[in-house]
């Protein structure tokens, strides 16, 4: 890695959770620099502008999440083990390093929904990403003999994202974590129906 590539993953890792935390609109220069102790220079010799920052730190956030959830995936043999992957790393959000701020997607759709295009489709891409990874999960399961037959794949990865994200701004705009562990059984509940 070469020391401007060294610098822009530094820029990057200091800044990520003030994005996730305080937004596109929200995150000033001073943030910036003060974040990473850099010039405004230094930081704008290494990305063209605000929004370039803000786009990789998104791209960053969104990987931490990935990586956590790969990572215990791997530890599952079964199609339906890895499947509930999604209850026991959302629901243990706390016990494992997920970026600051929360969830990545739900904080940059929400924000950007009318105001910032390419973060707009920054989250947009990593949603159908992750339909995609759900979907996939579910066709091996079928394939496999796990997952009823029957079992409508992107509607149920669409349904199982849907809650998630439900419970995640509905938790954080109450702080009531109970609701956090209802929905997340039913999330379960609806995982472990798709049995054979």
């Amino acid at each position: 890695m070469s020391k401007s590539e060294r610098t822009r993953e530094f820029i990057i890792e200091r800044t990520a959770g003030i994005f996730n935390t305080k937004g596109y609109a929200g995150t000033s220069m001073a943030d910036l620099t003060n974040a990473t102790k850099l010039t405004k220079g230094s930081i704008y010799g290494n990305f063209e502008n605000k929004e370039e920052v803000a786009l990789a730190a998104f791209d960053h956030n969104w990987k931490t999440v990935q990586d956590i959830v790969k990572s215990e995936m791997a530890k599952k043999t079964t199609n339906m083990e890895q499947l509930l992957v999604y209850v026991s790393t959302y629901e243990g959000f706390f016990k494992y390093p997920f970026p600051v701020g929360g969830c990545p997607i739900l904080n940059t759709a929400t924000e950007s929904d009318d105001t910032h295009p390419a973060l707009r489709k920054r989250a947009a891409d990593a949603l159908i990403s992750w339909k995609n990874a759900i979907v996939r999960l579910v066709d091996r399961g079928i394939s496999a003999g796990e997952i009823k037959p029957e079992t409508d794949a992107e509607q149920m990865a669409l349904t199982i994202m849907a809650m998630i994200e439900g419970v995640i701004m509905i938790t954080k705009a109450t702080g009531n974590t109970n609701y956090w562990h209802k929905v997340m059984r039913s999330v379960e509940q609806l995982i472990l129906d798709l049995a054979v």
